[in-house]
């Protein structure tokens, strides 16, 4: 556009056009244009500058949303959209509830780069640093919101946790002091319900704000220290920390969902995570001084000195029972814990003869030296004894993971042994030969914050793969050794003891309560007993079983349950015969199914609407299967 000299005009039709234009999806094409001249024009003239805010002022407030929408992704940076927009957010209502609320709090799909832009934009003028404070209180509260931890989906967090690092990056000494007490009350709340989840990035995200805030807040005293996996989400989240330079380009409109911008560079990221050390630089006289007075030193005496000879395992499996409850003989304590699996699976008769003490021991024993992988080798030793003995191991292990005076941490291991013992004895090979446990892959690790259901998904996929049909010349894998499943026969005494007591709280354990990702953890061990034991006798009444177990528990509000939950609903769909599922739970099946359809469309969790939406696929071809089959 342009003026006549000297001469009054408006403005207000173009606003109206662009506004129009906007609100009707042609922001990329005209924005596109308009931004990057405006922008340059109002680089060095003010008078432009006035132009452009008259422009956007007078956008009629139901077109504001689109049009500021456009502005903010064209604009090159903070500084520029601070020029194009003026103290527009202080003098439209609308404007500020989309910049302060709808962006940020109610909208979570834009780049970082829009962030950046927008929080920049509040922080380059006095008028608009009081709401970049305002925001900054707003985000940390909804952060620290248990219910907003619970129901909000990971992408949400991960977007509000971004937003309050770049606020944090902006704020002065004087405006941190005037709300300290604030900010540490919101982040004691918040940092409690994040650690308090069961999905790890949502814990690693409470930690990660949490250290930020704290060091913003005491800059002289202590600060909050976490230990965490460090990945490229990680270093970009503290890379927001240090402020953007304000020209940063922001993505193209096309793709503003889909990519991610850098926050900043890798160099600036580096000199601002490690402190630089100052090298000391020695003369050269001197540095020789030093290298020869070494020769002065005396040789020390080791004439007396005696070799430590290796400590021999025991050969008896009671001897070994003696040494783990009893030695205080630390060499020879490492050599039994390491030499114990392979004793159990060699004299798998003198096992069975003390498998349930041993197993005992094994549950209880703690580590007395610093010996490495010592977690590995007793699990491995669990393992073995229960696949020599199951029946009555497998009773005890599962008795006692609802018995009193256990910890949490034992209880995880009672699951994790059911587990990997369950998938070793099912395995083909394992029929008739003592394998090692190690040639078993784990599908639950050791560490607490294991994700079990992304290796369940991927069972699940496998078992899909598996039975559709493909039509190609050859094989197309190596045919595995066939065998008899050794799990089918023991299959009711892992699962059902498992399933019975969980809504039974006791004094230190509250599976319903507080203790919800151990109820997690069982969850997905039951969907995948539930799976290995798909040729089994019972395992219709398994299904039977867990079916009722999900319905009883499907609207629990923790996203890691819900998962376990939808992998059940996988297994039984996998495992039990459609002739059965159709005969006994016709009616449960049905219901399911309008609960699957529901948790597609409404649940915030995008991995528990994914394994909805295959439950759902999984029964449309069980409805095919069973109409094309022969009466």
């Amino acid at each position: 556009c342009s003026l006549p000299g000297g001469s009054d005009c408006s403005v207000s039709f173009v606003s109206q056009v662009v506004g129009k234009v906007c609100v009707h999806g042609g922001q990329k094409d005209i924005l596109g244009v308009l931004v990057p001249q405006l922008t340059e024009l109002t680089q060095s003239d003010c008078i432009w500058q006035r132009i452009c805010w008259r422009l956007v002022e007078s956008v009629p407030d139901r077109w504001m949303e689109a049009v500021l929408l456009g502005f903010i992704q064209s604009a090159p940076g903070a500084d520029a959209l601070s020029r194009l927009l003026g103290n527009l957010v202080v003098k439209n209502k609308k404007a500020q509830f989309v910049m302060t609320q709808k962006l940020l709090l109610l909208q979570y799909g834009y780049t970082t780069a829009v962030l950046q832009n927008v929080l920049g934009y509040l922080s380059l003028d006095n008028l608009r640093r009081a709401l970049l404070i305002k925001v900054l209180q707003e985000l940390l509260e909804t952060w620290g919101s248990s219910s907003a931890v619970r129901h909000s989906p990971v992408e949400q967090q991960l977007y509000i946790s971004k937003a309050i690092l770049i606020c944090l990056s902006h704020l002065k000494e004087p405006e941190i002091e005037s709300c300290r007490q604030e900010l540490l009350t919101n982040m004691m709340a918040g940092v409690k319900c994040h650690l308090d989840s069961s999905l790890p990035q949502i814990r690693r995200l409470g930690m990660i704000v949490a250290e930020s805030v704290s060091v913003k807040i005491n800059t002289d005293g202590p600060v909050l220290k976490f230990q965490y996996e460090e990945d490229n989400e990680t270093q970009e989240l503290k890379s927001l920390l240090v402020q953007a330079p304000q020209h940063c380009v922001v993505p193209s409109l096309a793709d503003n969902r889909n990519e991610r911008a850098e926050a900043a560079l890798p160099g600036e990221l580096e000199a601002a995570e490690k402190p630089q050390t100052a090298t000391q630089v020695v003369p050269e006289e001197e540095s020789d001084t030093e290298l020869d007075s070494d020769d002065d030193l005396v040789p020390y005496d080791m004439s007396e000195d005696k070799e430590i000879k290796s400590t021999k395992a025991p050969v008896y499996i009671r001897d070994c029972i003696e040494v783990l409850t009893g030695s205080d003989d630390v060499h020879k304590w490492d050599a039994t814990i390491k030499a114990l699996e392979g004793l159990i699976r060699k004299n798998p008769a003198a096992t069975r003869e003390v498998s349930v003490e041993l197993a005992k021991i094994l549950l209880h024993v703690e580590e007395k030296s610093c010996i490495e992988g010592f977690a590995v080798l007793r699990q491995k030793a669990q393992v073995a004894v229960l696949t020599t003995d199951p029946i009555p191991v497998a009773q005890y292990l599962t008795s006692q993971f609802y018995s009193l005076n256990y910890s949490l941490r034992q209880r995880m291991d009672i699951l994790d042994v059911l587990v990997l013992a369950a998938q070793e004895m099912s395995s083909p090979k394992f029929y008739g030969k003592n394998k090692p446990s190690n040639a078993q892959k784990p599908c639950i690790q050791l560490l607490p914050e294991s994700n079990s259901s992304k290796d369940w998904r991927k069972i699940v996929d496998e078992r899909i793969k598996s039975k559709t049909r493909r039509f190609a010349k050859g094989r197309s894998q190596a045919e595995t050794d066939a065998g008899p499943n050794k799990f089918n026969s023991v299959a009711g005494h892992f699962f059902f003891p498992l399933i019975q007591n969980f809504d039974r709280p006791l004094s230190t354990f509250d599976l319903l309560g507080e203790d919800h990702f151990v109820l997690g953890r069982l969850v997905h061990t039951l969907a995948i007993l539930m799976y290995l034991a798909a040729s089994a006798v019972v395992v219709t009444s398994m299904g039977k079983a867990l079916l009722e177990f999900v319905w009883a528990l499907r609207f629990h509000t923790d996203a890691y349950v819900r998962q376990g939950l939808l992998s059940c609903i996988s297994s039984i769909l996998l495992s039990v015969p459609a002739a059965h599922l159709l005969e006994d739970v016709a009616e449960a099946l049905v219901e399911t199914q309008c609960w699957l359809a529901d948790v597609v469309e409404k649940d915030p969790d995008g991995d528990c609407r994914r394994l909805a939406l295959q439950n759902l696929l999984l029964m449309e071809n069980l409805k095919k299967k069973l109409e094309t089959a022969p009466s």
